[in-house]
This record gives C-alpha cells, sequence and structure tokens, in this order.
C-alpha cells in the first residue's frame, strides 16, 4: 500500500480537478445536465464523490458514524462556493480520518453484506482503493460532461 501522504495526493489532484470545474462552470452550468438519457450535473458528481469519501474513509475505514442518502446524493443542486467549501472540509476529514489507517487491517465500519467478499470490504486499504476509484472514474466523467455543457451545440436540462 502507498503511504498517508501518496494517497492524500492523488486524492488532491481529482478533487482538485473537480473543483476546478465546477468553479469554472458557475452555479447555472454547474448544475446543469447534458440531455442525455441518465446524465448527472458536474454538481451531482462532486457531492456525490464527498458522500462516497465520507461513507468509505470515515465509516468503513475510520469507524465513524455517517449518515448517507446515496440517492439524494444524484438529486443535489445548490451553489458552486457550498460546495467547494464542503470539498475543501472533506478534505480537512479525511487526512483525520486516515491517521490510524492500518491497510491491511479489516475495516472498523461495518459494509454492505453483498460487498464482504470484494476488496473494498475486506481491508482497509482495499476500502480506501474504492474511494480513488469513485473519485478517478467522477473526475473524468465530470470533464466529458463539463466539455458537453460548454459546447455551442449543447442542449442541457436543470437540475
Amino acid at each position: 500500500m502507498i503511504s498517508t501522504e501518496d494517497f492524500l495526493w492523488y486524492v488532491d489532484q481529482a478533487l482538485d480537478g473537480m473543483v476546478a470545474i465546477v468553479t469554472e462552470l458557475g452555479d447555472d452550468l454547474a448544475n446543469r445536465r447534458p440531455d442525455l438519457p441518465g446524465a448527472n450535473s458536474p454538481y451531482v458528481l462532486l457531492h456525490h464523490c464527498l458522500g462516497v469519501t465520507e461513507h468509505w474513509a470515515g465509516h468503513v475505514v475510520a469507524g465513524r458514524t455517517v449518515e448517507r442518502d446515496r440517492d439524494a446524493e444524484f438529486r443535489a443542486s445548490g451553489p458552486v462556493d457550498e460546495l467547494v467549501a464542503r470539498a475543501r472540509r472533506a478534505r480537512e476529514q479525511l487526512a483525520a480520518d486516515l491517521a490510524g489507517l492500518v491497510p491491511s487491517d479489516p475495516p472498523r465500519g461495518a459494509t454492505d453484506p453483498e460487498d464482504a467478499a470484494l476488496p473494498l470490504a475486506r481491508s482497509q486499504g482495499g476500502a480506501l482503493v474504492h474511494v480513488y476509484e469513485e473519485l478517478a472514474q467522477h473526475r473524468g466523467q465530470m470533464e466529458g460532461c463539463r466539455d458537453v455543457l460548454l459546447a455551442p451545440w449543447a442542449r442541457t436540462t436543470g437540475p
């Protein structure tokens, strides 16, 4: 497993990239969805990633009690500056959650029974790889979404 500092560097790259996108787009476009089946807005994608991080690092790895409404993450909308501030706080909390990390140890928080056999639920390190997997995947999705939203031919829908 890589060091906590190296892991956080990769997380910072993903989160900083997503924050830059919603900031560039501003409140209106960051809350719009490309007019494509199942598309999410950039706001939704970052909001969801913060929920993923809170659950998997805060609860599964660190054992903190975390209230999460995953379905609501995909309906989220709001001011970009509030989301950016939340991302900054989430990153600080992530560093605190990893203070007692033992990558090969089992998770401190419960995981869903259907995940039990998967690497993401077998160890703290596996849960963190899942966090990064989600951040990287959704950063790429957000980059494509931004490109569509800024295209002169784009059709969008509201939040």
